[in-house]
Protein backbone atom coordinates (compact mmCIF):
# COMPACT_ATOMS: atom_id res chain seq x y z
CA UNK A 1 0.00 0.00 0.00
CA UNK A 2 1.47 3.06 -1.00
CA UNK A 3 0.39 6.63 0.27
CA UNK A 4 1.18 9.26 -1.64
CA UNK A 5 1.14 13.49 -0.31
CA UNK A 6 1.85 15.31 -3.04
CA UNK A 7 0.41 16.08 -6.23
CA UNK A 8 3.71 15.79 -8.20
CA UNK A 9 3.88 12.17 -7.28
CA UNK A 10 1.02 10.78 -8.42
CA UNK A 11 1.78 8.50 -11.09
CA UNK A 12 0.57 9.92 -14.06
CA UNK A 13 0.70 5.90 -16.00
CA UNK A 14 -0.24 2.47 -14.81
CA UNK A 15 -3.23 -0.18 -15.25
CA UNK A 16 -6.14 0.80 -16.46
CA UNK A 17 -8.85 1.10 -16.34
CA UNK A 18 -8.30 3.17 -13.04
CA UNK A 19 -11.06 3.90 -10.25
CA UNK A 20 -11.21 6.44 -7.87
CA UNK A 21 -12.81 6.80 -4.47
CA UNK A 22 -12.42 9.92 -3.07
CA UNK A 23 -13.38 10.36 0.98
CA UNK A 24 -12.46 12.16 3.45
CA UNK A 25 -11.42 9.66 5.26
CA UNK A 26 -12.27 8.37 8.80
CA UNK A 27 -13.72 4.96 6.50
CA UNK A 28 -16.77 3.13 7.64
CA UNK A 29 -18.86 0.16 5.75
CA UNK A 30 -20.41 2.61 3.40
CA UNK A 31 -16.80 3.75 1.93
CA UNK A 32 -15.02 0.01 2.07
CA UNK A 33 -18.74 -1.05 -0.21
CA UNK A 34 -17.59 1.91 -2.81
CA UNK A 35 -13.68 0.64 -2.72
CA UNK A 36 -14.72 -3.09 -2.96
CA UNK A 37 -16.92 -1.66 -5.92
CA UNK A 38 -14.02 0.00 -7.89
CA UNK A 39 -11.51 -2.88 -7.02
CA UNK A 40 -14.16 -5.14 -8.43
CA UNK A 41 -14.76 -2.95 -11.93
CA UNK A 42 -10.62 -1.65 -11.98
CA UNK A 43 -7.39 -2.65 -12.67
CA UNK A 44 -6.39 -0.31 -10.28
CA UNK A 45 -8.31 1.82 -7.02
CA UNK A 46 -7.23 4.96 -5.99
CA UNK A 47 -8.66 5.82 -2.68
CA UNK A 48 -8.36 9.92 -1.74
CA UNK A 49 -7.85 10.82 1.92
CA UNK A 50 -8.44 14.68 2.23
CA UNK A 51 -10.81 16.28 4.97
CA UNK A 52 -11.02 19.54 2.37
CA UNK A 53 -11.26 23.25 4.17
CA UNK A 54 -13.02 24.49 1.16
CA UNK A 55 -16.16 22.59 1.66
CA UNK A 56 -16.70 23.57 5.07
CA UNK A 57 -18.92 26.50 6.51
CA UNK A 58 -18.21 29.12 9.44
CA UNK A 59 -18.87 27.01 12.24
CA UNK A 60 -18.54 24.02 11.14
CA UNK A 61 -16.92 20.80 12.37
CA UNK A 62 -13.59 20.93 10.32
CA UNK A 63 -10.82 21.18 12.92
CA UNK A 64 -12.99 18.26 15.14
CA UNK A 65 -13.83 15.96 11.95
CA UNK A 66 -12.53 13.11 12.88
CA UNK A 67 -8.87 11.40 11.37
CA UNK A 68 -6.96 8.27 11.71
CA UNK A 69 -4.57 7.25 8.42
CA UNK A 70 -3.19 4.77 9.92
CA UNK A 71 -6.55 3.61 10.36
CA UNK A 72 -8.37 4.04 7.44
CA UNK A 73 -5.20 2.95 5.44
CA UNK A 74 -5.51 -0.84 6.63
CA UNK A 75 -9.40 -1.31 5.89
CA UNK A 76 -8.50 0.75 2.50
CA UNK A 77 -6.10 -2.30 1.48
CA UNK A 78 -8.15 -5.34 2.77
CA UNK A 79 -11.05 -3.61 0.86
CA UNK A 80 -8.92 -3.70 -2.43
CA UNK A 81 -7.35 -0.08 -2.35
CA UNK A 82 -4.14 -0.35 -4.83
CA UNK A 83 -2.84 3.44 -3.02
CA UNK A 84 -4.04 6.38 -1.43
CA UNK A 85 -3.27 9.99 -1.62
CA UNK A 86 -3.13 11.99 1.19
CA UNK A 87 -2.24 15.53 0.53
CA UNK A 88 -2.17 18.61 2.93
CA UNK A 89 -4.34 21.39 2.34
CA UNK A 90 -0.95 23.27 1.28
CA UNK A 91 -0.42 21.41 -1.49
CA UNK A 92 -4.19 21.80 -2.92
CA UNK A 93 -4.21 24.75 -2.01
CA UNK A 94 -1.02 26.39 -2.31
CA UNK A 95 -0.01 30.22 -1.59
CA UNK A 96 -1.87 32.54 -4.63
CA UNK A 97 -4.73 29.61 -4.89
CA UNK A 98 -7.78 31.73 -6.55
CA UNK A 99 -9.70 29.22 -8.76
CA UNK A 100 -12.71 27.27 -7.90
CA UNK A 101 -15.77 25.64 -9.34
CA UNK A 102 -19.23 26.44 -9.34
CA UNK A 103 -22.44 24.76 -10.28
CA UNK A 104 -24.57 27.07 -11.01
CA UNK A 105 -28.62 26.98 -11.11
CA UNK A 106 -31.14 25.40 -8.79
CA UNK A 107 -29.45 22.50 -8.27
CA UNK A 108 -26.85 23.81 -5.59
CA UNK A 109 -29.59 26.33 -4.52
CA UNK A 110 -32.08 23.98 -2.43
CA UNK A 111 -31.42 22.22 0.58
CA UNK A 112 -27.70 21.47 1.03
CA UNK A 113 -27.24 24.39 -0.98
CA UNK A 114 -28.99 26.57 1.39
CA UNK A 115 -28.02 25.33 4.77
CA UNK A 116 -24.37 25.39 3.49
CA UNK A 117 -23.53 28.12 1.69
CA UNK A 118 -20.66 27.77 -0.33
CA UNK A 119 -20.10 24.14 0.30
CA UNK A 120 -20.68 22.75 -3.50
CA UNK A 121 -17.96 24.75 -4.56
CA UNK A 122 -15.42 23.17 -2.08
CA UNK A 123 -16.81 20.42 -3.27
CA UNK A 124 -16.95 20.92 -6.95
CA UNK A 125 -13.39 22.44 -6.75
CA UNK A 126 -11.72 19.43 -4.75
CA UNK A 127 -13.04 16.88 -7.08
CA UNK A 128 -12.10 18.43 -10.14
CA UNK A 129 -8.40 18.92 -8.31
CA UNK A 130 -8.73 14.92 -7.56
CA UNK A 131 -9.97 14.38 -11.10
CA UNK A 132 -7.03 15.96 -12.74
CA UNK A 133 -4.59 14.86 -10.52
CA UNK A 134 -5.57 11.21 -10.48
CA UNK A 135 -6.99 11.16 -14.22
CA UNK A 136 -9.23 8.13 -13.10
CA UNK A 137 -11.86 6.51 -15.47
CA UNK A 138 -14.32 5.93 -12.98
CA UNK A 139 -15.42 7.83 -9.43
CA UNK A 140 -17.26 5.99 -6.68
CA UNK A 141 -19.91 8.18 -4.85
CA UNK A 142 -22.36 6.63 -2.23
CA UNK A 143 -25.93 7.68 -2.82
CA UNK A 144 -26.32 8.92 0.59
CA UNK A 145 -25.21 12.32 -0.11
CA UNK A 146 -27.24 12.29 -3.35
CA UNK A 147 -27.22 16.13 -3.64
CA UNK A 148 -23.69 15.79 -4.33
CA UNK A 149 -23.86 13.38 -6.31
CA UNK A 150 -26.18 14.53 -8.83
CA UNK A 151 -23.60 18.18 -8.26
CA UNK A 152 -20.63 15.82 -9.39
CA UNK A 153 -22.73 14.21 -12.25
CA UNK A 154 -23.50 17.50 -13.62
CA UNK A 155 -20.27 19.23 -13.88
CA UNK A 156 -18.65 16.17 -15.10
CA UNK A 157 -20.81 16.40 -18.04
CA UNK A 158 -20.67 20.26 -18.43
CA UNK A 159 -17.04 20.15 -18.26
CA UNK A 160 -16.10 17.36 -20.58
CA UNK A 161 -14.01 15.57 -17.37
CA UNK A 162 -14.43 12.33 -19.24
CA UNK A 163 -14.69 10.33 -15.86
CA UNK A 164 -17.66 7.69 -15.09
CA UNK A 165 -19.37 8.81 -12.45
CA UNK A 166 -20.71 5.15 -10.55
CA UNK A 167 -23.31 5.49 -7.74
CA UNK A 168 -23.92 3.35 -5.06
CA UNK A 169 -26.24 2.24 -2.87
CA UNK A 170 -26.28 3.50 0.82
CA UNK A 171 -24.95 1.25 3.31
CA UNK A 172 -27.05 1.11 6.61
CA UNK A 173 -26.51 0.04 10.02
CA UNK A 174 -29.10 -2.90 11.04
CA UNK A 175 -31.32 -0.33 12.43
CA UNK A 176 -31.83 1.42 9.37
CA UNK A 177 -29.12 4.82 10.20
CA UNK A 178 -27.03 5.20 7.05
CA UNK A 179 -23.40 4.63 7.50
CA UNK A 180 -21.08 8.31 7.81
CA UNK A 181 -18.31 9.45 9.23
CA UNK A 182 -19.92 11.53 11.90
CA UNK A 183 -22.14 8.85 13.60
CA UNK A 184 -19.40 9.04 16.37
CA UNK A 185 -20.41 12.28 17.10
CA UNK A 186 -23.92 11.12 18.40
CA UNK A 187 -24.47 10.52 22.07
CA UNK A 188 -25.50 7.45 23.90
CA UNK A 189 -29.00 8.87 23.84
CA UNK A 190 -28.89 9.87 20.87
CA UNK A 191 -28.03 7.10 18.92
CA UNK A 192 -30.98 5.23 19.29
CA UNK A 193 -32.99 8.13 18.21
CA UNK A 194 -30.66 8.73 15.10
CA UNK A 195 -32.98 6.39 13.46
CA UNK A 196 -35.97 8.92 13.15
CA UNK A 197 -33.92 9.85 9.63
CA UNK A 198 -35.11 6.62 8.06
CA UNK A 199 -37.94 6.21 9.64
CA UNK A 200 -39.60 9.29 8.18
CA UNK A 201 -38.12 8.25 4.96
CA UNK A 202 -40.28 5.35 5.35
CA UNK A 203 -42.94 7.09 5.84
CA UNK A 204 -43.24 8.79 2.88
CA UNK A 205 -42.44 5.82 0.49
CA UNK A 206 -45.49 3.78 2.57
CA UNK A 207 -47.53 6.94 1.91
CA UNK A 208 -46.58 7.06 -1.82
CA UNK A 209 -47.61 3.79 -2.24
CA UNK A 210 -50.81 3.88 -0.18
CA UNK A 211 -51.97 6.88 -3.11
CA UNK A 212 -50.60 9.81 -1.35
CA UNK A 213 -49.88 12.89 -3.06
CA UNK A 214 -46.06 14.20 -2.99
CA UNK A 215 -46.63 16.82 -0.20
CA UNK A 216 -49.05 14.95 1.67
CA UNK A 217 -46.73 12.02 1.72
CA UNK A 218 -43.90 15.04 3.17
CA UNK A 219 -46.49 15.71 5.77
CA UNK A 220 -46.42 12.03 6.45
CA UNK A 221 -42.85 11.66 6.95
CA UNK A 222 -42.51 15.42 9.48
CA UNK A 223 -45.28 13.81 11.92
CA UNK A 224 -42.59 11.26 12.22
CA UNK A 225 -39.47 13.83 12.50
CA UNK A 226 -42.08 15.46 15.04
CA UNK A 227 -41.67 12.19 17.26
CA UNK A 228 -37.89 12.82 17.94
CA UNK A 229 -38.28 16.64 19.71
CA UNK A 230 -34.12 16.36 20.24
CA UNK A 231 -33.98 16.75 16.49
CA UNK A 232 -34.22 19.80 14.10
CA UNK A 233 -35.21 19.29 10.87
CA UNK A 234 -33.54 21.63 7.75
CA UNK A 235 -35.88 20.18 5.68
CA UNK A 236 -37.46 17.06 4.25
CA UNK A 237 -38.70 17.06 1.10
CA UNK A 238 -39.70 15.04 -2.42
CA UNK A 239 -37.68 15.98 -5.17
CA UNK A 240 -36.95 15.14 -8.98
CA UNK A 241 -34.23 12.37 -9.30
CA UNK A 242 -31.74 14.55 -11.33
CA UNK A 243 -32.85 17.96 -10.26
CA UNK A 244 -33.97 17.36 -6.62
CA UNK A 245 -36.68 20.30 -7.75
CA UNK A 246 -39.36 19.94 -5.02
CA UNK A 247 -42.61 17.46 -6.60
CA UNK A 248 -45.81 17.81 -6.89
CA UNK A 249 -46.87 14.97 -8.87
CA UNK A 250 -45.01 11.88 -8.92
CA UNK A 251 -42.37 10.77 -11.22
CA UNK A 252 -40.38 7.29 -11.52
CA UNK A 253 -37.26 7.55 -9.36
CA UNK A 254 -38.73 10.32 -7.20
CA UNK A 255 -36.36 10.98 -4.01
CA UNK A 256 -36.94 12.03 -0.17
CA UNK A 257 -34.17 14.38 1.47
CA UNK A 258 -34.06 14.40 4.88
CA UNK A 259 -31.58 16.80 7.12
CA UNK A 260 -31.52 18.53 10.57
CA UNK A 261 -29.91 18.40 13.56
CA UNK A 262 -29.62 16.88 17.13
CA UNK A 263 -27.62 18.49 20.01
CA UNK A 264 -23.83 16.87 18.88
CA UNK A 265 -24.27 16.31 15.11
CA UNK A 266 -26.07 16.93 11.72
CA UNK A 267 -26.97 14.28 9.70
CA UNK A 268 -28.73 14.02 6.18
CA UNK A 269 -30.32 10.60 4.31
CA UNK A 270 -32.25 10.06 1.46
CA UNK A 271 -34.52 7.35 -0.16
CA UNK A 272 -36.16 6.67 -3.50
CA UNK A 273 -39.76 6.53 -2.66
CA UNK A 274 -41.84 5.91 -5.86
CA UNK A 275 -40.68 4.35 -9.21
CA UNK A 276 -43.76 2.10 -10.27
Amino acid sequence: MRILRKPEDLPRTGPRPRGLVPTMGYLHEGHLELIRRSAAENAETVVSIFVNPLQFGAGEDYESYPRDLERDARLAEAAGADWIFHPDPAAMYPPGFATTVHVGGPLTERWEGERRPGHFDGVATVVTKLFNLVRPDRAYFGEKDYQQLQVVRRFTADLNLGVEIVPVPIVREPDGLARSSRNVYLTAAERPKATVLYRALLAVREAAAAGASPREAERAGARVLAEVPEFVPDYLAVVHPETLEPLQEWVPGARAVVAGRFPTVRLIDNMEVWNP
